[in-house]
């Protein structure tokens, strides 16, 4: 990172206001937060180019989600895109955060080689697959499902031709970045994003990150004075679609989850009072 823009980013985690806000939302992890963000952006030529401001912001997001953003990782990372910088959420991310809210019983995803797809009933929108049935080591599509602890479950698929249209329409950065050294990591973050957008129950972490995921924040976050200043700040999507989250929309999908797991549970209890 050019001098002025070291010393801009160290100024910002200097704050003693920064670091309350930081030791408020990562406890005595804080410290150690500060030493990675430092330690990312100076190993990466591209965020040394990039405003501190959005640096610092990206960094405050993955902190009010308790995320490590070392990139190596898979939980989230902060990605230069020009003159700012970016939060990203990734597949151990979205997982992580899933798994927390408690809410699952269990959420997976995975590549779909040829033949592993054996069954697609559009009526019904269920999915078979069968890894002992794959014919080749052909990458065809893309899986995610997920089963809530009331008993909802769903699947979502893309083709390979689908996830990557996908990505190309909705990313800036398709022609270079991870979209082209590991493209199945992207069109796996991808179903499960959308998974858990339209169909999922949100936790308000979960609701943060797909937010704030591929956006700039705009905004000054070392004038926060909670954590929960951060769900009011506004986000320029240059690389992603805005408005994947409705919270309205989120609140009646978990409300109605919620009557289907309590009368889910009634049924299983009258008939084992049988």
């Amino acid at each position: 990172m050019a001098n002025n823009n070291v010393v801009a980013l160290r100024g910002y985690f200097n704050n003693e206001t920064c670091m309350a806000n930081l030791r408020a939302m990562l406890g005595q992890k804080a410290q150690g937060f500060v030493t990675s963000v430092l330690s990312v952006v100076n190993n990466n030529k591209l965020l040394q180019n990039a405003e501190p401001a959005t640096v610092y912001s990206s960094a405050m997001v993955a902190a009010s989600l308790d995320l490590p953003i070392q990139p190596n990782l898979g939980f989230a990372a902060i990605v230069p895109y020009g003159r700012q910088a970016q939060f990203q959420i990734m597949t151990k991310g979205l997982l992580q955060l899933a798994i927390r809210s408690g809410m699952y019983e269990r959420v997976t995803n995975a590549i779909v080689h040829k033949g592993e797809l054996v069954k697609y009933d559009p009526f019904k929108d269920e999915y078979e697959f069968d890894a002992s049935k794959r014919e080749s080591d052909e990458v065809v599509g893309f899986m995610a499902y997920f089963r809530t602890v009331g008993g909802y479950e769903k699947y979502f698929y893309m083709t390979k031709e689908e996830a990557l249209a996908h990505g190309k329409k909705y990313s800036k950065s398709f022609n270079n970045g991870v979209w082209t050294s590991d493209p199945d990591a992207m069109c796996l973050k991808t179903v499960l994003k959308l998974l858990l957008s339209k169909y999922g129950i949100l936790s308000v972490e979960m609701q943060r990150a797909i937010k704030f995921d591929q956006g700039v924040v705009k905004g000054d976050f070392s004038q926060m004075e909670s954590v929960e200043d951060i769900d009011a700040v506004e986000v320029d999507y240059v690389d992603n679609p805005q408005g994947e989250v409705d919270p309205e929309k989120a609140k009646k999908v978990a409300d109605a989850f919620k009557d289907f797991g309590a009368n889910n549970n009634a049924a299983n209890n009258k008939q084992e009072g049988k």
